[in-house]
């Protein structure tokens, strides 16, 4: 064979080749940027910092192929728009709480929490080992979304009174800011519930529009002020023993991504679900003592008011697990679970935290 030739055409050939392959290497890592919108405001570092979190290691996981661009609720879309402008496609994403499009369809509320429900490590364990979100994605499909878990505030308090609430009577007319099936509940025991975004509540509390208001725990509350607007803050928040937030993606835009994206968005979301609590964990305790400190009431929702919210909770789940497909299809998932569950952290976390919770009271003394 003739040296000169050979030479020249391997290196054709060679050439050849790696044009070809160029291409399709990039293929595998295109530029991608999608708009995020989250239901929350900057000034929550928690709830909107999930955004932030969720993007930059995106980023991180996809040599800055992948970039989300958050956007605070009211940017592009209010607050409580979110999910509509991730279904129609105005934007590719975005942060929010399933519970609150509970007016679309009840069966929403299982993604966040459920009244008198789950804590937060239960609700991680029904949604990844008990089927949670194998159904709770395929109720998403018919609004076109795909859901990722990526976030939860914990154990959240009862919220904001400007009076004391000492029985059921005490709730008879009273205007309160709520978001999901609690706000069903109430209004069962005479509160006339609203649903207004996280930015929007201390304007309508300040004003009066509204008698009461909750959002989510002391650091965020702390942010938001309300503490300068009404005296007595209660606890718990029993219509949300954990609330899960949903990172929600347009289902087209979810299938067209590479799968090295898809899994890197999972990956990022599944870490600020642990960030997430754990900042939440760490920062409670403090901003609780400050509140005190700035002359905040603590007050324990009175034993009647629990037990009679409780009732109706149980009630309204049955008649619309009675009355709703989708909601009976995601109650006889979760009904023996919550069930379940009980019975194991009756027999060994909830001993254990009591007792090491006196003890530590009966040293602070």
């Amino acid at each position: 064979m003739d040296r000169r030739r050979f030479i020249t055409t391997t290196g054709l050939a060679t050439g050849a080749a790696a044009a070809v392959a160029a291409p399709a290497v990039a293929q595998t890592n295109p530029k991608v940027t999608w708009r995020l919108t989250s239901s929350y405001p900057k000034s929550l570092d928690t709830l909107y910092g999930l955004s932030l979190q969720v993007a930059k290691r995106v980023a991180e996981l996809t040599d800055n192929n992948f970039q989300i661009q958050t956007f605070a609720a009211g940017e592009v879309v209010p607050a409580l728009a979110a999910l509509d402008a991730v279904q129609n496609g105005t934007v590719e994403c975005a942060h929010t709480l399933s519970s609150f499009y509970i007016g679309k369809d009840p069966a929403f509320a299982f993604d966040t929490s459920l009244p008198f429900g789950l804590n937060t490590r239960q609700h991680n364990a029904w949604l990844y080992q008990g089927g949670g979100l194998e159904l709770i994605r395929d109720f998403y499909k018919a609004y076109n979304i795909h859901i990722i878990p990526s976030g939860n505030t914990g154990a959240q308090m009862g919220g904001w009174f400007r009076k004391e609430i000492r029985t059921v009577a005490d709730l008879k007319g009273l205007k309160m800011r709520i978001a999901g099936l609690g706000g069903t509940i109430l209004a069962r025991l005479g509160v006339v519930p609203q649903q207004i975004g996280g930015g929007d509540i201390y304007p309508a509390l300040e004003r009066g529009t509204i008698d009461a208001a909750e959002f989510s725990g002391p650091h965020d509350d702390e942010k938001l002020g309300f503490q300068k607007v009404a005296k007595y803050y209660y606890y718990p928040g029993w219509w949300e023993g954990c609330a899960n937030v949903a990172f929600i993606v347009n289902q087209d835009k979810w299938a067209s991504l590479p799968p090295a994206y898809r899994a890197a968005l999972e990956a990022a979301c599944a870490e600020a679900l642990t960030l997430g609590v754990a900042k939440y964990d760490n920062q409670n305790p403090d901003a609780l003592f400050r509140l005190v400190a700035a002359g905040a009431e603590l007050r324990a929702f009175p034993q009647e008011i629990m037990q009679a919210a409780f009732k109706e909770a149980m009630a309204l789940y049955g008649e619309l697990a009675a009355s709703n497909p989708n909601f009976k299809k995601f109650y006889d998932s979760w009904l023996p679970y919550w069930r379940k569950e009980q019975v194991w952290f009756r027999v060994a976390e909830l001993p254990f935290d009591a007792f090491v919770s006196s003890q530590a009271q009966m040293q602070g003394r």
